[in-house]
């Protein structure tokens, strides 16, 4: 899963992504200091994890991660290209989700593009652009639509109205809604307030979001774990294990995933050529104290392809 950090030029985003990953990147105090996105691998802290390792005594232990891509500033005017916004913008259309960087702090010393900072209208600032952008994408599917819709195909009709509909919702505004057309404001957003205390006021009008101190966090990464978790959260990701002897490890998966579809993530054959699987949950596994002590206890379930896996399972497949 990959999450793209966005926000307008000197906010904080490159000292969020450093501090998350602990790689070296351009902090500098000016626009534009991040030109080619950078990409880093962040673990996803989970206590169970350890947990498990132990039972099973396992030689490795192995999280979930996220992936961060650190993606330049937007500016006004980015859909129309300038401070190079089309390039940007393309790198934000391949992540799964947006985390946005808001600067709250004031502080004359570092740059602000439009003079001093104000969160709405930073906000505001940027997302106007992914919807300009939006626009032109419907605008282009729109015009393909309505020369495919003239053989009359129900589908297609359909299809025609669903633009429309999009077409009309950006006009007004609004941002399209979530899994639109691979839309760039369909995607999830985790908004990371760049601040020194929480804003009440703020956090009631976006409540997905996080009110972090970037400077401080790079040194002290005090809150990082609860932005990662968050990250987790708002793209509507859980966590099954596999455990063992060789390695205990965490695997992420689309909540409402069935079991042939969490075996994807081990191997594509999981998938294929899926026959069962044997399941109990975390909170029973610690319980019973061991794998061969829970499957005594018949406290091992074997589940279908119909099986909706849960946060916190403990998978065996058989394919």
């Amino acid at each position: 899963m990959k999450i793209g950090i966005v926000g307008l030029p000197n906010v904080g985003k490159s000292t969020l992504f450093q501090a998350l990953t602990k790689k070296e990147v351009d902090c500098s105090n000016y626009p534009f200091a991040t030109i080619d996105p950078n990409v880093g691998v962040v673990q996803v802290p989970d206590l169970r994890l350890a947990k498990l390792s132990s039972l099973s005594n396992s030689q490795k232990t192995i999280p979930a991660i996220i992936e961060f891509v650190d993606i330049a500033g937007l500016v006004k005017g980015a859909a129309e290209g300038e401070g190079l916004g089309n390039k940007f913008l393309a790198h934000i259309r391949d992540v799964d989700a947006i985390v946005e960087v808001v600067r709250v702090f004031e502080d004359e010393s570092v740059v602000h593009v439009d003079g001093r900072p104000n969160p709405e209208r930073d906000i505001a600032v940027l997302e106007t652009e992914l919807i300009l952008k939006d626009m032109e994408s419907i605008e282009k599917a729109l015009e393909k639509a309505a020369k495919d819709a003239k053989t009359g195909d129900k589908k297609t009709l359909l299809r025609l109205e669903e633009l429309k509909k999009l077409q009309t919702e950006l006009a007004s505004g609004k941002k399209a809604w979530e899994g639109a057309e691979n839309l760039l404001t369909a995607k999830p957003i985790l908004y990371c307030f760049n601040s020194q205390e929480e804003n009440q006021a703020l956090k009631e009008k976006f409540p997905n979001s996080v009110f972090l101190n970037l400077k401080k966090e790079l040194e002290e990464e005090e809150k990082l774990p609860e932005l990662a978790r968050e990250a987790y959260r708002l793209l509507g990701l859980i966590t099954f294990f596999t455990t063992g002897e060789d390695e205990t490890r965490a695997w992420t998966i689309p909540k409402g995933s069935k079991a042939p579809r969490a075996g994807r993530a081990i191997h594509g054959d999981f998938e294929e050529k899926f026959i069962k699987a044997s399941v109990i949950s975390y909170e029973k596994l610690v319980e019973a104290g061991s794998l061969a002590k829970a499957r005594e206890a018949g406290w091992l379930r074997t589940e279908g392809k119909e099986y909706l896996v849960q946060d916190g399972d403990v998978i065996e497949f058989k394919i």
